[in-house]
Parts: C-alpha cells; sequence; structure tokens
C-alpha cells in the first residue's frame, strides 16, 4: 500500500469536504440575508423616511422660482398619495387603527391620527394640480400646512403608536403582519418597491438641489 498517496487522497477528500462545506453555509447564509423578515414596524418607520425626505424637497421647492418649483412639488405629492397615503396610511388604518379601538388602547391618539389622514390628503388634492392655483401663495400655505400635521404626526407613530402596537400584538401575530405588509407593498409597487421609492425621491432632490447630504451640514464656528 503506498501510504503517501492513501493520505494525499485523504487530504484531498477532506479539503474538498471542507470547500463543499463552507459554500453551503455560504449559500445559506445569502438565502438567508436576501429573505430576512421586515417587522412590522421597521416597514413602518422607513415607510416615515420617506415621508420626512418629501417634506424636505417641499420645503426646497418653495425657495425656488414658481415655474421651476410646480413640477418638483406635483411629483413629491404624486408620491406621497401613491406611497404614504394610499400605502402606508392604509396599512395603519386597516391594521393598527383596530387593534387599538378593539382593545381600548391608546384610543384618543388614533381618533386623531385618523383625523390628520383625512386632513392631509385634503391638502394632497390641491398639490397635485398645482399649476392650476393662480396664487403660489397658496400653494406655500397648503406645503406648510402638511408639514405643520405630519412632522408632530410621524413622531408621534414612532415614539407612541408603533411601540405600543408590539405590545399589543402577540409574536405570531406580529411576524405575520410583517409577511401581509410586505406583500401589499409587493403587489402595489414591485418586488423592490421600497427600493424604487427611495430613487425617484431621490431624484427629486437631485431636481431640487438637496441631495448631497452635506448641505445640511451646519459651519459652526
Amino acid at each position: 500500500m503506498n501510504f503517501k498517496n492513501e493520505y494525499l487522497n485523504r487530504r484531498n477528500f477532506v479539503s474538498s469536504s471542507a470547500l463543499l462545506t463552507i459554500g453551503a453555509l455560504f449559500t445559506k447564509s445569502n438565502k438567508e440575508e436576501n429573505n430576512k423578515e421586515i417587522l412590522p414596524n421597521e416597514d413602518l418607520m422607513r415607510e416615515h423616511g420617506i415621508l420626512r425626505r418629501i417634506m424636505l424637497i417641499y420645503e426646497q421647492s418653495l425657495k425656488m422660482p414658481q415655474a421651476d418649483a410646480i413640477e418638483p412639488i406635483k411629483q413629491s405629492a404624486q408620491l406621497v398619495r401613491n406611497f404614504v397615503e394610499d400605502y402606508h396610511e392604509k396599512l395603519e388604518e386597516e391594521f393598527l387603527f383596530p387593534r387599538f379601538r378593539k382593545q381600548n388602547v391608546l384610543t384618543e391618539l388614533v381618533d386623531t391620527l385618523q383625523q390628520q389622514h383625512d386632513a392631509t390628503r385634503k391638502l394632497t388634492d390641491i398639490l397635485l394640480n398645482p399649476a392650476k392655483e393662480a396664487d403660489f401663495q397658496k400653494i406655500n400655505k397648503v406645503i406648510s400646512l402638511f408639514i405643520n400635521v405630519y412632522r408632530p404626526h410621524a413622531a408621534r407613530e414612532d415614539t407612541e403608536l408603533f411601540p405600543r402596537f408590539r405590545e399589543i400584538t402577540n409574536s405570531q401575530e406580529y411576524a405575520h403582519l410583517g409577511e401581509i405588509f410586505e406583500d401589499w407593498e409587493m403587489r402595489l409597487f414591485g418586488e423592490n418597491g421600497f427600493k424604487d421609492m427611495v430613487n425617484k425621491v431621490e431624484v427629486l432632490e437631485r431636481k431640487v438641489g438637496i441631495y448631497l447630504l452635506g448641505k445640511f451640514t451646519p459651519n459652526v464656528l
């Protein structure tokens, strides 16, 4: 028996097996990474990030000449209508608000949030057709009202409603709702719905000149 050859064969077998095992683990890790479920609160809060960036676009548009501001305002309003009002808010109204009311938890807050949803949709109706408004000051006022509502609205949801939502929902139901939210997003906006929405926001940020985050860094002496 050639012990040297047997040793080399065994070593090659072990090395190949190790590589196959590492490869399998790497593939599994990649699949798990790609298939990580996004939990409901994470989903809702990152959607608030989209809204906050749109509000910055609104604010910057008001500093521009009216002729240049109309299109970014209209496009931003369309994103609000499609992604925030017809998707994000609908999730809250269908799956969050009823649970709070059923358990008699934060009902006053929920009622106020619903009233604000209804009111801001009327503001968006105006912003979707800004070119029809002869007085640009009215557009300025509508945007100011929108931002004045949504900054505290989103902040209160992030710090009060969403954490309490997690508390009043059991783990199994909470995970299932995450799947429902992702399914809604995929059906409405495609497989890369959130990323596509971020890209659309970036296009508008570039158009109005606020894409570079460094522009917001204060010059502190």
